[in-house]
């Protein structure tokens, strides 16, 4: 029997309720799950905001931007994950372009410089109904209101509805256990795209820190029992893990058989499609 981990973030909550079987293989087995381009994109995304926003407000320029994305553009150029990927010098390029396209789609959202930001990449540790809940903000604001949880987003907009801001209701229920102040809102903001944004209740607070302790109590049962059932769906096509998985590799299969499998799927190469 394996034991609890020590945190529970967000994202390992996700992967655990998306699928039990990949939950094991990356957080137990630890296999290796490496980062892919599009998650490569957010990460330098990130962290080229993370720098610009920790400069005082009159340097939160876009050239600012192009100056610090320069500078740690070295460093993302080194990184194994991103040699990984073998891209050639026209696919770098269009890396780059990419990733300077979501940075300064923060301008199209908001001006930076005049953004009171109390904390960027703010690291959040505390028990959340029982449940070691640990997270990154990506900045914290400070409004009229009071503080505000932003998280930025460089992937495509989501269906609206409630479970879009989970993971950012759960930073600010970590926020105000650790400090005594319940943040007035939260914010997403896809990177030059559109912002979402709600309010902060007593009721959204307490509903997913409940879901959250919810989906703690169901990942002790599986250690308890080690069973960790896989959940097939067109997904399967990209998870590092599917030549560890019967089920998901007899599912992907059957898809490509019949033509419902797209071809960038990194699972044709996986399994040899």
């Amino acid at each position: 029997m394996s034991e609890l981990p020590r945190s529970f973030s967000h994202s390992s909550a996700s992967t655990f309720k998306q699928c039990q079987r990949r939950w094991k293989h990356k957080y137990i087995d630890k296999l290796p799950d490496p980062t892919g381009e599009a998650a490569l994109v957010g990460q330098f995304a990130h962290d080229v905001l993370e720098q610009l926003c920790k400069e005082e407000s009159a340097l939160r320029t876009e050239a600012k931007a192009k100056e610090i994305a320069a500078n740690i553009w070295l460093n993302v150029a080194q990184r194994k994950d991103f040699k990984n990927l073998k891209l050639n010098s026209d696919e770098q390029r269009e890396f780059r372009w990419k990733s300077w396209n979501a940075i300064k789609g923060l301008w199209d959202l908001e001006d930076p410089s005049k953004v009171t930001v109390e904390a960027t990449e703010q690291r959040v540790s505390t028990s959340l109904s029982g449940v070691p809940f640990f997270g990154i903000i990506d900045r914290l604001d400070r409004n009229e209101d009071g503080l505000v949880v932003v998280d930025y987003k460089t992937g495509k907009l989501p269906r609206y509805g409630d479970d879009n801001f989970n993971q950012v209701l759960l930073y600010a229920a970590a926020v105000a256990n650790k400090t005594g102040e319940q943040p007035s809102r939260v914010r997403l903001l896809y990177l030059g795209k559109e912002t979402m944004e709600t309010e902060v209740s007593s009721d959204l607070i307490n509903k997913v820190v409940d879901d959250l302790s919810d989906t703690w109590s169901k990942l002790k049962s599986n250690l308890d029992n080690d069973e960790f059932k896989p959940t097939t769906t067109p997904l399967c096509g990209w998870c590092s893990f599917i030549a560890q998985c019967p089920a998901g590799t007899e599912f992907i299969k059957k898809r490509a058989a019949s033509g419902k499998l797209r071809p960038d799927a990194p699972a044709r190469t996986s399994l040899g499609l």
